[in-house]
């Protein structure tokens, strides 16, 4: 069993929280846009207040341990790693709660050069405890914004995690998928499950849009945001995102495992991730 405490030294070892590579500048660009309801950063959500930069800035500093001067504008920015222990925590009591109900679980990522093992292994766990992981509109494409303008991307799955894919990028079921922010993916893929008379997940797990998206949506989403992603922390702050775990996002994919392994720990699954 993986310990809090090594658990604290290797986020801050492997830079996932303490000081992280995603910079004052980038934050705060981010808090910038979701104040002026720039579609690129709410990630699916619809605030119900107005937050303006100083009342997000307020909300990160609660949220994540990003200093609340507004007056520190530059440098790397900073995650506590207390309040990732604690959104951790939180996680790994939901995904518990979704195992001893054998809830239908989604999961979906827009970091799947990053976060993909990450999932993979909750996906394989809850599996293997009896949950139904789904896998709705497979092969479906969606347009989805990118710097370049709106591309149409195609929904994919990767050992039970659903990523897009830009087309010819690689064959199905390989690695290999876009980074994205948008909603669209999981409200395609809500959708297909409802045309089709199966069940809807009683959780999403994931980032970006899949968790801001459902959550929108009134589905329990919960998922890994960095200190540019204010959307997830004001949809937990609102009611509408379950958890919501500081924590940098664009890292090593294998500095992630150990948080495999503590979740699965916490959500009393440890028999099911010998493999990881």
């Amino acid at each position: 069993m993986l310990s809090t405490g090594a658990l604290r030294a290797h986020l801050l070892a492997a830079r996932l929280a303490g000081p992280v590579a995603t910079s004052r500048e980038e934050s705060l660009r981010s808090y910038r846009l979701f104040a002026a309801r720039d579609p690129r950063v709410l990630l699916g959500l619809d605030p119900e207040r107005g937050w303006d930069e100083r009342d997000l800035l307020g909300l990160m500093a609660r949220k994540c341990g990003v200093s609340p001067d507004p007056r520190h504008v530059s440098g790397p920015d900073v995650i506590d790693p207390e309040l990732t222990l604690a959104a951790l925590e939180a996680f790994a009591g939901r995904l518990r709660q979704a195992v001893e109900a054998g809830s239908p679980v989604l999961f979906g990522t827009g970091h799947p050069h990053r976060l993909l093992d990450f999932y993979a292994g909750l996906a394989r766990a809850v599996s293997a405890a009896g949950c139904a992981v789904l896998t709705p509109a497979r092969g479906v494409d969606v347009d989805v914004a990118t710097r370049f303008g709106v591309r149409t991307h195609s929904i994919d799955y990767v050992r039970g995690v659903a990523l897009v894919r830009e087309p010819g990028a690689r064959t199905a079921g390989s690695s290999t998928g876009a980074h994205t922010h948008s909603p669209l993916p999981v409200r395609v893929a809500l959708g297909a499950l409802a045309e089709g008379g199966g069940p809807l997940p009683d959780l999403v797990v994931g980032d970006h849009g899949w968790v801001c998206g459902a959550g929108q949506l009134g589905i329990d989403a919960i998922g890994l945001a960095d200190t540019d992603d204010p959307a997830l922390f004001v949809g937990e702050a609102e009611g509408r995102v379950a958890v919501a775990v500081p924590v940098d996002d664009a890292v090593r994919a294998d500095y992630y495992r150990p948080l495999t392994r503590y979740v699965l720990d916490r959500a009393d699954l440890t028999e099911r991730q010998e493999w990881l």
